[in-house]
């Protein structure tokens, strides 16, 4: 049975991700319309996968005794000038989920449910994930700068990202 903390900060975790996959929506859009085809590809599945990220904190609270609460969809006012500004407000949600996800494992960590320590787990090697290749993808395009055929060739490049899913260690366990 969740604790009531922790089934807020979960909830709030869910918030976080919600927020984070309308934001990738937004600036897949506004590649999308900027002619970065390969960027909005690969936004458009991030979006999907902050998505999954949050029905898996859903699944888990419902599943522990809690009642998982749907986010609220805020506008989001963005300026954006090119294809590094996408790929730096992108970073910045990231390194805010880090936070919070870093976060959750510390109240976990006190609170002493270790289950729900357990289950972040996988939020914590996840988010590493994703931060070092966001980083990655905005490293490359400083180095190419606003040059039109970098910036194509950078966006080729985007497009052909597939994450590979971060290890559950739970699962990991299991197979030892």
């Amino acid at each position: 049975m969740l604790k009531k903390d922790i089934e807020k900060a979960l909830n709030e975790q869910i918030s976080i991700e919600g927020s984070a996959s309308f934001l990738y929506l937004s600036l897949a859009s506004w590649c999308d319309t900027k002619g970065f085809e390969g960027s909005a590809a690969f936004l458009y599945q991030q979006s999907d996968e902050e998505r999954m990220h949050m029905l898996r904190l859903f699944h888990y609270i419902n599943n522990s005794g809690g009642f998982a609460v749907a986010p609220e969809i805020k506008k989001q006012n963005l300026k954006i000038g090119n294809l590094a500004d996408v790929f730096r407000l992108v970073y910045k949600s990231e390194t805010k989920v880090t936070e919070s996800v870093n976060e959750m494992v510390d109240l976990c960590s006190r609170q002493k449910d270790f289950s729900t320590l357990n289950f972040i787990q996988w939020y914590v090697s996840e988010q590493y994930e994703e931060e070092v290749l966001m980083k990655s993808i905005i490293d490359k395009i400083e180095l190419v700068g606003d040059d039109g055929k970098g910036l194509f060739m950078i966006d080729q490049y985007i497009k052909t990202i597939r994450k590979q899913p971060a290890a559950n260690p739970a699962a990991a366990e299991g197979d030892a």
